[in-house]
């Protein structure tokens, strides 16, 4: 789109003063749709971003597929009931030491960086598991793995959020999840046709494919104004919108809200933790930190690191392995089918989906399992056993389009740009820590009120989570990031569309 200015320039023409009248065509940034950046750069910037995080769901399914290999007598390796506990667990409790780490580096050297980084305990850490001889070296292993796991998430979702535009941020964001299921899905598979050992050394391949990507990448846009690198930043935004747009202007308006928020780099533990402890910050920390807990609380972690012995103790023994792989598939194509979802439909409506329907799913579940005990105990063929199969696929279907998605899309949303890095590592260790907690506190809540009491229990917590999700989890789709840091800090008292701009940010 152009716009026409007009220049005069006076002369002399038989004693009278005339005037010569130019047109200059100034390009101006189109309206709308035609406007915006290539999505197809984005896109790609957002892939090689989150390649670490399938990474993340290989830690998670590796458990599943491991330990019945590990727990057999002919195991090279044999491991007890609490050893395998302990080795599903473990990789949750290093994450959180990952996650705070991964925050402060993010804000002192760098998104990419970061990223690069976050692959080396990675990599040590599969190729210590893939040679174990004794205990103590996977359990090293699992530590590693689980510290560079969570390394990884937070870096991942804000770079990707920073580097996208508000009409694509919604799914790119969701790419960390798709990325999860697929790490799953394909240790579920190799793993379900060679050894423990081999399956390890495969996924250390994963870690420095990511490693190589960084690589080529560019800073977002964001982290270099902030640290006052504007040539940099303009640089950065050329490579990841290209020519269709007026970059000029987008740089434009993130320097005008930084000047207007005073968004400049924090110096000292004083700032950074009063920062930390601003409504900006503490408001959507808080509603995330609680969405992680009943979110992982529905159980989903539990049937992802234990699947093959749930289908064996709910009657479907001799298809276990089949079962659990599909499981996987049903896993990655719902992941993408909820980004996609996510785009269109927005972050409240899918959170309710989720809950409604893993509560319903877990209780019919833990119902079942009830009568099977009973049917055990008095040497009666189980019926039905179609149900629990059922329910665990409808489980995984309801979860993965938003349970899965949408807090961790959140994320690299409503943090305030100064401690994005820091507080985005925050809420990811809080959601491994409700992780470990679930993984590890299995196996004994299955011993004391049993398999039906314990899916009983992640179907109420879901249900109650419908109630919290209603009063308290804000709508961001479409919202561009200052406009949901003005919300949060009490600057706009809405998220209505009103307020916002469809820009990037």
């Amino acid at each position: 789109m152009t716009e026409e200015k007009n220049e005069s320039a006076p002369f002399i023409k038989n004693g009278v003063p005339a005037t010569i009248t130019k047109k200059v065509l100034i390009e101006k940034c189109k309206p709308g749709k035609e406007g915006r950046g290539k999505a197809l750069k984005q896109v790609f910037a957002s892939f090689l971003a989150n390649l670490g995080t399938i990474n993340t769901g290989m830690a998670f399914g590796f458990s599943a597929v491991a330990l019945p290999q590990l727990q057999n007598p002919n195991s090279t390796l044999f491991i007890s009931e609490d050893q395998a506990s302990w080795i599903a667990s473990l990789s949750s409790a290093g994450t959180p030491i990952g996650c705070i780490l991964s925050g402060y580096l993010m804000d002192l050297i760098g998104r990419r960086l970061t990223l690069i980084l976050t692959e080396i305990p990675l990599i040590l850490g599969w190729i210590l598991i893939s040679t174990s001889v004794n205990i103590p070296m996977m359990y090293i292993g699992r530590l590693l793995v689980g510290f560079g796991s969570g390394m990884v998430g937070a870096p991942a979702r804000v770079y990707t959020c920073e580097v996208s535009q508000p009409h694509l941020r919604g799914m790119l964001g969701a790419l960390a999840s798709v990325g999860v299921s697929t790490g799953v899905l394909i240790v579920y598979v190799i793993g379900s046709i060679t050894s423990w050992n081999i399956l390890a050394g495969v996924c250390a391949s994963v870690p420095m494919m990511s490693l190589l990507s960084m690589l080529f990448l560019p800073e977002t846009p964001n982290f270099l104004l902030q640290q006052g690198r504007r040539e940099r930043a303009e640089s950065s935004l050329a490579k990841l919108r290209g020519s269709t747009c007026n970059l000029q202007e987008e740089i434009d308006k993130m320097i005008a809200f930084k000047e207007k928020n005073h968004v400049e780099p924090l110096k000292s533990a004083r700032e950074v933790i009063k920062a930390l402890c601003s409504p900006s910050a503490l408001k959507p920390f808080t509603i995330l930190a609680i969405y992680f807990f009943v979110y992982q609380w529905c159980g989903i972690n539990s049937i992802t690191s234990y699947s093959v012995h749930i289908f064996k103790a709910t009657g479907n023994e001799a298809h276990k392995n089949a079962l659990t792989i599909a499981l996987g598939v049903v896993r990655v194509a719902f992941t993408i089918v909820g980004c996609i979802m996510c785009r269109r439909y927005g972050r409240r409506p899918l959170t309710f989906v989720s809950a409604a329907g893993c509560g319903i799913t877990m209780l019919i579940l833990g119902v079942y399992l009830y009568f099977l005990e009973g049917w055990k105990q008095n040497n009666v063929t189980p019926s039905y056993t179609w149900i629990p199969v059922g329910c665990i696929y409808l489980f995984m279907v309801f979860c993965t389009v938003g349970y899965l998605i949408i807090p961790w899309v959140m994320i690299g949303e409503v943090y305030p740009t100064q401690v994005r890095g820091i507080i985005g590592g925050m809420t990811t260790c809080v959601a491994h820590m409700s992780v470990f907690s679930v993984v590890k506190t299995y196996p004994l809540l299955a011993k004391l009120i049993g398999q039906y009491g314990i899916f009983s229990l992640y179907g109420a917590m879901s249900l109650f989570g419908i109630l919290y999700f209603y009063f308290f989890l804000p709508e961001t789709k479409g919202k561009n990031l200052q406009d949901i840091e003005d919300y949060f800090s009490g600057r706009t008292k809405t998220l209505n569309k009103k307020n916002s701009i469809q820009t990037a940010a």
